[in-house]
């Protein structure tokens, strides 16, 4: 029984220490995680499509719908704390929300490359410096407000609610 015992407390005393000569050697070493030198160049950066209304007359006429790509150095990108996305589309949706022109549901010519040199503009100047390389258009498109309500209805929209259909009684 005592036999038992000692080699039961040896077990665990060479366990112990096994353990804490590991963990001792794993702290003095470089932790076989080196830091890996990232890969240089630039990196494209696809943005959520934007869905800015046009109002005219004091009513929403349509949506100019826009999908956007920008590029920035990839270290640079790394560096920053916080992601630039938000920054991109804020400018994106002031740059085509107050100069945007819609005539009567038609999308006007954008002199694209002005918009997308000062939305670039706009970015750095938040970010504080030369973050934004280049921003590129993926899509963009006008949808009138009677567009979306023809799908809408040629969709089957959900049918109005009846007192009858929603489960309640009728009284006449």
């Amino acid at each position: 029984m005592m036999r038992l015992l000692f080699i039961g407390l040896w077990v665990c005393l060479v366990t112990l220490l096994a353990s804490y000569g590991g963990a001792y050697w794993m702290a003095g070493s470089s932790g076989g995680k080196d830091e890996q030198p990232y890969l240089a160049g630039l990196e494209y950066r696809r943005l959520e499509p934007i869905n800015v209304p046009m109002i005219i007359d004091g009513s929403v006429r349509g949506y100019v719908i826009a999908k956007l790509v920008f590029t920035a150095d990839a270290e640079t990108l790394r560096k920053l704390p916080i992601e630039p996305q938000i920054f991109v589309t804020n400018a994106a949706f002031h740059e085509i929300y107050t100069d945007g022109r819609v005539e009567f549901g038609k999308l006007s010519k954008y002199n694209l490359a002005e918009m997308l040199s000062n939305i670039r503009t706009k970015v750095n100047e938040k970010l504080n410096g030369e973050v934004i390389n280049e921003i590129l258009v993926d899509g963009i498109n006008y949808i009138d407000k009677s567009e979306i309500r023809a799908l809408v209805d040629r969709s089957g929209a959900a049918p109005k609610k009846t007192p009858a259909a929603s489960g309640e009684k009728a009284t006449h």
